[in-house]
């Protein structure tokens, strides 16, 4: 059966950076990005490396961003927490 998809896949031009990410795949792809460092570096890997299936290289782009967005809004947020402390510990000495 493996033999008949594999040809058809051929026959359909979709190329081996193109094929669909099983699900055990996936599995080991989330599992790999929730280690600490490894996961960051790995997210790079397969976005800019060579080599990665094309689906799972855009994945890795989208979770960058999210992370980039996450990253900044978070920095805002912290920024306006301080601020906010700051201003109204400067106001109550007056």
């Amino acid at each position: 059966m493996n033999e008949v998809y594999t040809e058809e896949r051929r026959e359909s031009g979709v190329s081996a950076s193109n094929y669909p990410v099983s699900t055990g795949d996936w599995f080991i792809t989330i599992l790999i990005t929730a280690i600490p460092v490894v996961g960051i570096v790995m997210l790079f890997v397969w976005a800019f490396g060579g080599g990665v299936n094309a689906n799972k290289a855009n994945w890795a782009k989208a979770t960058l961003l999210w992370m980039l967005i996450g990253g900044v809004l978070a920095m805002l947020l912290f920024g306006t927490i301080i601020a906010a402390f700051f201003g109204s510990h400067h106001v109550s000495e007056i």
